[in-house]
């Protein structure tokens, strides 16, 4: 007889919760890569919007020289921009159009939270993902349909801000579910790296089609999004009692209770092997001959009801949200920044055009994958979250003040600071969001109700969305007085986010139960 194949051994030596907890993980993942997929697309089109037009008309008077006919477009506009973003206001226009969406998110993420808590998490996360994916498109249509109305795209801003709140506190609230502590830190910082992967495919992605159709850009991501949202309807699995629900209205389940007795037997009996107890399940394996010890029958009443959802004000009161909440703010603020400013803001200091911009700004979320996973490792091996945070957010803010100063000394300095300011400004925004949100929604001050986790991650990142919708509007409004101030807002900002910390952090180095995770814990969960 053959052997088994090597890789067959490894994949049954996985039992069923593992390869369920895997696909939570893997489609979780990829869940939340599409709703940052079609994030993105919206800064790589923006130097598309408005574009350089003296340099536009040179191209022109050089094609007319050679006697070479102009490349065919849908549009004849005189102006090289595209209404309304064709003036000198064009980056307050941007600015307010970012705003829009994210003061959309910010305050329809403190709902989302309280709503999420209600409703079944798969079917809430894919109505989100469904109506996101038609409002990006949407956007995408204004350049096929040739609508200039600035209140068109602040509409369709506004509506998808507010359903793609859908998201972050249902993937979250999952993910804990099927997660233990247990290094929390590692497993939510390889997780959240959706963020970052998702912000290089949409800027991929856009920036094919952001020279030749915009459009493109935007509708291509929104089909993937409501793709996503079809596939979250049929595998999510929102909490393994769901899964073990299943298995157990099966009808081969051995494990079948009924009041007619133990295998057709209506004695119920406490059976014992080598002098040990055995569980209702084991009993239902054990031989006949086994020691059999009659028992009187037990009743088991059924939990009157799950537990209440917990109230705004009951999730603001447990501590830490506060601080982390207002911390989230300032780091969420200049980690948005960049993501809708960033490809701009190397057009115009490195002299490239749209694509090679959306390009090299991907570097920065390849940064903030290692700042992630680094900041999960190490608050893991320390037990220390908040000092975690506080330590890069330290680092981060001259790190900005580099990269402003470098980013003009060629492509190669750029490339550099554009990985390092990446991994420290993401890192604290990373970790906050995920690891620090599962842990203080399952904090013991609530005492087993992980209904809690839904509205604890919403108020979190719903304050740290407010920050995210300053950002870009302060970037707008600064970057007209040249971006050395921009920068200098986001270091502020970064100390701010710093001070706001300083109270866990002098908790954690004087608590004793700061301390690495044993190797004990980590068995226990």
């Amino acid at each position: 007889m053959a052997r088994v194949p090597p890789g067959i051994r490894l994949l049954v030596s996985f039992d069923r919760d593992q390869w369920y907890r895997a696909l939570t993980f893997i489609l979780t993942f990829l869940l939340y890569t599409s709703f940052h997929l079609s994030r993105k697309p919206i800064s790589i089109v923006k130097s598309e919007l408005h574009k350089n037009c003296s340099s536009v008309t040179e191209a022109a008077t050089i094609a007319a020289g050679s006697q070479r006919p102009p490349l065919p477009s849908l549009h004849t506009d005189v102006d090289c921009s595209w209404k309304p973003f064709d003036k000198r206001n064009y980056k307050q226009l941007l600015g307010a159009m970012d705003y829009s969406f994210l003061c959309a998110y910010a305050v329809g993420m403190y709902l989302s939270g309280i709503i999420g808590e209600r409703l079944p998490i798969r079917l809430y996360l894919t109505a989100g993902m469904l109506t996101s994916g038609l409002f990006t498109c949407l956007f995408g249509l204004g350049y096929v349909y040739n609508i200039h109305s600035l209140g068109f795209y602040v509409f369709v801003q506004v509506a998808n801000g507010l359903v793609q709140t859908t998201g972050w506190p249902s993937v979250v609230t999952c993910i804990s579910n099927w997660f233990g502590k247990g290094r929390r830190g590692l497993i939510m910082g390889l997780w959240n790296s959706h963020t970052s992967v998702g912000n290089i495919l949409g800027s991929l992605i856009a920036g094919y089609w952001v020279s030749s159709n915009w459009g493109m850009s935007f509708i291509v991501p929104g089909l993937i999004i409501a793709a996503m949202g079809v596939v979250c309807f049929l595998f999510l699995i929102e909490h393994p009692n769901d899964l073990k629900s299943m298995y157990e209205r099966t009808p081969s389940s051995p494990a079948k209770r009924s009041w007619n007795g133990v295998n057709e037997h209506t004695d119920v009996c406490l059976q014992y092997k080598d002098s040990k107890a055995q569980s209702y399940d084991t009993e239902l394996l054990l031989p006949r001959d086994s020691v059999c010890v009659p028992v009187q029958p037990v009743v088991v009443v059924k939990r009157e009801s799950e537990p209440s959802p917990i109230s705004f004000m009951g999730a603001l009161r447990i501590p830490g949200v506060v601080e982390f909440s207002l911390c989230l703010l300032f780091a969420k603020l200049v980690s948005y920044t960049f993501l809708f400013w960033l490809p701009l803001y190397i057009t115009k200091a490195a002299h490239l055009d749209a694509k090679k911009a959306g390009d090299l700004s991907t570097l920065f979320d390849v940064g903030g994958i290692v700042g992630g996973i680094l900041a999960g490792v190490i608050s893991d091996k320390l037990g220390k979250r908040a000092t975690t945070c506080a330590v890069m957010l330290l680092l981060a803010a001259p790190t900005l003040y580099g990269f402003s100063m470098i980013s003009e000394f060629g492509l190669g300095p750029t490339i550099g600071m554009l990985l390092v300011s990446g991994g420290l400004v993401n890192g604290p925004y990373a970790l906050i969001t995920t690891a620090v949100s599962a842990d203080l929604g399952t904090h013991k001050s609530l005492k087993g109700n992980a209904r809690a986790l839904s509205t604890v991650t919403a108020i979190i990142d719903g304050t740290g969305s407010v920050g995210a919708a300053l950002g870009p509007l302060l970037a707008g409004l600064l970057s007209a007085g040249g971006w050395d101030q921009v920068f200098y807002m986001l270091m502020t900002a970064d100390f701010l986010a710093l001070l706001l910390l300083l109270r866990l952090v002098m908790k954690e180095q004087t608590s004793s139960k700061s301390r690495p995770i044993s190797a004990v814990e980590l068995k226990e969960h």
